[in-house]
């Protein structure tokens, strides 16, 4: 699953579209279809591969560092050309180009030798390979030209986030939520590179940016002894930006040359130490004074200076800044304290929406402009003077109003140019032209617009919850309460994981869900039950949580036991026949006293039950029964489970009496 991640990348740093039979598959333009469009989405690609290398790393140790050096991986050709970064700056919302002429080669080479024809090729015609420290690293640097300090990852690929009722914030939005993730996976990647300790082969090209984001990470650390100021944070986005751009510009025209430079794991662990100082100083400027922290901020973009506007609280923020591992759990605990008083939480369904809910106002009561805003406006007398309603109208009780067919700033440009061709309004426009361009930004907040979330009310709009969202949170405080269980706010945590579980719909009666309490719904829009059926939520994110909720945890390729989160009542209250079907598709059943309870790993049957002292019975096939001291499967039988060789038939898991209250 790595692998067909991995080979998916592009050398740029992002992910097509989608995997299919027919191979990697991107968008196409589409010029007369208003719903179409191109583009990269980005905050998926790092916490997704993310998870699947920590699973990785707890059930085969050692096989990720095996291949850091190894050129086993490929990278996707997909005909996206990102513009350079002074073409970012002018438009961000339009930054990248279609490339029919590569799209048309790349069409001839499938016909030619298959699905392989879509992915980068050497001059003579092989699949280009590069080593696993390269994508890692790759991936990383396509992040950091375009990270903002103390704002996020600016979103400038026409794409939004996961959630693309947020989609009004591309190109002027930052991503705290990629940041976060980000951070995780940073700290994992210096991890494997510690660990592994060996010199690893990265193409000319990739190695170059990694210089010249290392020197500016270097040259502007000074400033994480305090804040960045405006005019720091434009220096440094400007150096990350044109390094980023100086690479797309070569990779396009010239390709990869296949030429290689060996990175040492020491440089290489200096690189991602720094990074992450920048990381986690960018997430603590990002905690609110309510414990929460942001999700999205706003690129505020003038001469030499590079500011932050700030939006209103999201559930998506909390949950990646969870996920982050930035916290300690006396931290986490009071967000998630703060997160359940806080405009998210939703009583009715005793879970948490995705933002805030709020009364929209009327667009006349939105177009409205006090008279004391416009009065020293001298082109605002000259229009009225002359009968001119083209701009503004003013209302019987003497406030202003722009002019209804307006539909965004640049509509008003063009009718303030359009005045401005009159010879007796043409130095007026120019003088004012700044003046009216913030007085409709201060009027309608366009910048601050994220899309359908501030204007819909279902399908992730305002008052909605979102199942996949609250799904994630509870994951991600699963994750806080295990590494905080030797702590002394690891009960209350629990509590807190309890009571957002409780929210979820298996847990509730269909008059209050809306609908069957075990089917997976998208969302639960205000003032409805739940809707959309699919498998969007409730479904990846869950089956993790549910495995630590029995007990179960895999550790350097062995099956873990712990009760920390098991609820006792969960446990039978009279005995019961488990039945299962095991490795050679045959049903098995066993006789489950009360006090226990079964699952299967790999179709191997596992009985936990409460005891005086913790073991593990391994009962074989063959009707021999081994014992383990403690609570964690030997190395031997794991791998035996892991493989579903069929040699052993189930295991008993002992717990000490007492299990957590």
């Amino acid at each position: 699953m790595i692998s067909a991640f991995l080979n998916a990348t592009t050398a740029d740093g992002y992910n097509p579209y989608r995997l299919t039979r027919e191979g990697v598959d991107w968008e196409l333009p589409e010029p007369h279809n208003p719903w179409s469009n191109i583009g990269y989405w980005s905050d998926h690609q790092i916490i997704y591969l993310q998870k699947l290398f920590e699973i990785s790393a707890r059930v085969h140790p050692g096989q990720l560092e095996a291949l850091l050096p190894q050129r086993a991986f490929s990278y996707a050709n997909v005909p996206y050309r990102i513009k350079p970064y002074a073409s970012l700056l002018r438009d961000p919302r339009n930054t990248i180009d279609f490339d029919w002429a590569l799209q048309d080669a790349i069409a001839a080479r499938v016909r030619d030798i298959g699905l392989d024809g879509k992915l980068v090729s050497t001059p003579n015609g092989h699949v280009f390979h590069a080593s696993l420290t390269e994508k890692l690293l790759g991936l990383l640097l396509a992040k950091l030209v375009n990270f903002v300090p103390e704002g996020g990852i600016w979103m400038n690929t026409q794409r939004p986030e996961w959630n693309d009722a947020n989609n009004a914030l591309v190109g002027n939005g930052l991503s705290v939520v990629t940041l976060g993730y980000l951070r995780r996976y940073v700290a994992c990647f210096r991890e494997l590179i510690v660990r592994a300790s060996r010199e690893a082969p990265v193409s000319r090209e990739v190695y170059g940016l990694y210089q010249r984001i290392a020197e500016t990470l270097t040259r502007f650390q000074p400033a994480l002894a305090g804040a960045f100021s405006d005019e720091q944070r434009r220096a440094m986005m400007d150096a990350l930006g044109e390094a980023g751009s100086d690479y797309r510009r070569d990779l396009y025209t010239q390709g990869l040359s296949g030429e290689c430079v060996q990175l040492s794991p020491e440089a290489l662990g200096e690189f991602l130490g720094l990074t992450l100082r920048y990381l986690e100083h960018s997430l603590r400027a990002n905690r609110r004074s309510d414990n929460l922290y942001h999700a999205y901020n706003l690129l505020q973009l003038s001469d030499g200076r590079a500011g932050i506007g700030r939006l209103y609280e999201m559930l998506e923020g909390q949950v990646a800044i969870l996920s982050s591992g930035l916290l300690s759990g006396v931290e986490a605990l009071a967000l998630l304290e703060s997160l359940r008083r806080s405009a998210l939480y939703r009583a009715d369904q005793h879970s948490y929406i995705l933002y805030p809910d709020r009364q929209l106002p009327g667009f006349l009561a939105k177009n409205r402009i006090p008279a004391e805003k416009v009065e020293k406006l001298a082109l605002v007398k000259a229009l009225t003077a002359a009968g001119d309603k083209s701009l503004i109208i003013q209302d019987v009780d003497g406030d202003y109003h722009f002019s209804g067919d307006f539909r965004n700033a640049g509509d008003l440009t063009q009718r303030l140019e359009m005045l401005q061709r009159q010879p007796r309004y043409a130095e007026l426009v120019a003088r004012e032209m700044g003046q009216w361009l913030a007085l409709f930004e201060a009027t309608f907040h366009h910048a601050a617009f994220t899309g359908r979330s501030g204007t819909f009310f279902a399908y992730e709009g305002l008052g909605s919850i979102y199942w996949h969202m609250v799904s994630k949170l509870l994951l991600a405080v699963q994750e806080i309460v295990w590494r905080a269980r030797h702590e002394p706010c690891a009960g209350a945590l629990r509590e807190v994981y309890r009571d957002i579980r409780a929210g979820l719909g298996f847990n509730k009666p269909p008059d209050i869900y809306g609908a069957f309490p075990t089917d997976p719904y998208s969302h639960t829009p205000k003032g409805q039950g739940a809707k959309q059926p699919g498998m969007t939520g409730l479904v990846k994110e869950e089956i993790l949580t549910r495995q630590a909720e029995l007990g179960l945890s895999f550790q350097d390729g062995r099956l873990v036991f712990d009760a920390f989160l098991l609820d006792p009542d969960e446990l039978l209250a009279e005995p019961a026949v488990f039945e299962w079907f095991d490795v050679a598709g045959q049903r098995q059943s066993l006789n489950l006293d009360a006090g226990s309870l079964a699952y299967t790993v790999c179709q191997v049957a596992v009985v936990v039950q409460a005891a005086d002292e913790a073991g593990i019975s391994v009962h074989l096939a063959d009707g021999g029964v081994q014992s383990v001291a403690g609570l964690v499967l030997d190395a031997e039988s794991s791998r035996r489970i892991f493989q579903r060789d069929g040699r052993i038939h189930h295991l008993v898991v002992s717990m000490v009496a007492g299990l957590p209250a």
